[in-house]
C-alpha cells in the first residue's frame, strides 16, 4: 500500500534522519496528514477541504462578511471570494448585502449548508480520534497546551511586525519579489 510506504518513509525521516529537526516541520507533516485524512472523507460528500474550513466558521457564526471569513480562515480575500462564489453555486451559502450596510457582502448558510454539519463533523471527529489513537489523555492535553502556546506566541510576534508596518504578504506580492532581478 502506497500510503503505508509513504508513512514509513516519513517516520524514518523523523526518527533517524532529523530527530532534532525544527518543530515547525513536524507540525507541518502532522497537519498534512490530518488534512489528507479528512479530505478523503469529505470527498465522499463532494466537499473540498477549503470549503470545509469556511463551513466550520459559518456553522459557529453565520452571517459574517467575506473579509471576516478571510481573517478567521487565515486566507487572503481573493481566495475567500472564489470559494464563496463556488459554494454559492453549490447551494451551500448565499451572499447578500444588508439594507443598513450596502458596502459589505455578508455570507449566510443555506439549509443545505447547515445540513452538511451533521454529515461532516462526525468525519472530522473520526480523523481526530484516529490521529490520537494510542496516546494518553494527559499527552493530548499537553499537546494542546503546547500548540496553543505556540499559536499565542507567534500571534504576538506577528503583531510586533504589524506595529512596524510589516504584514504577511500576499502570494502575488511574494511572486513579484521572487521574479525581480537581484
Amino acid at each position: 500500500m502506497k500510503a503505508d510506504d509513504d508513512t514509513r518513509v516519513l517516520l524514518k525521516h523523523w526518527h533517524e534522519a532529523v530527530p532534532e529537526d525544527r518543530l515547525a516541520h513536524l507540525v507541518k507533516d502532522a497537519t498534512r496528514a490530518l488534512v489528507r485524512a479528512l479530505q478523503i472523507r469529505l470527498t465522499e460528500h463532494a466537499v473540498s477541504f477549503g470549503h470545509w474550513t469556511f463551513l466550520r466558521i459559518l456553522w459557529e457564526q453565520d452571517g459574517v462578511t467575506q473579509r471576516e471569513l478571510s481573517a478567521q480562515a487565515g486566507v487572503m480575500e481573493p481566495t475567500t471570494f472564489a470559494a464563496m462564489k463556488a459554494m454559492e453555486a453549490l447551494g451551500y451559502v448565499e451572499r447578500r448585502r444588508r439594507p443598513d450596510n450596502k458596502k459589505n457582502v455578508y455570507v449566510y448558510l443555506t439549509q443545505a449548508g447547515r445540513a452538511l454539519k451533521d454529515k461532516l463533523v462526525p468525519l472530522a471527529e473520526e480523523v481526530n480520534q484516529i490521529a490520537v489513537d494510542g496516546t494518553t489523555a494527559r499527552d493530548i492535553a499537553t499537546t494542546r497546551k503546547v500548540l496553543l502556546a505556540i499559536i499565542e506566541n507567534l500571534a504576538r510576534d506577528e503583531a510586533r511586525f504589524e506595529a512596524l508596518d510589516r504584514r504577511m504578504p500576499s502570494t502575488q506580492h511574494v511572486a513579484r519579489l521572487v521574479a525581480e532581478p537581484r
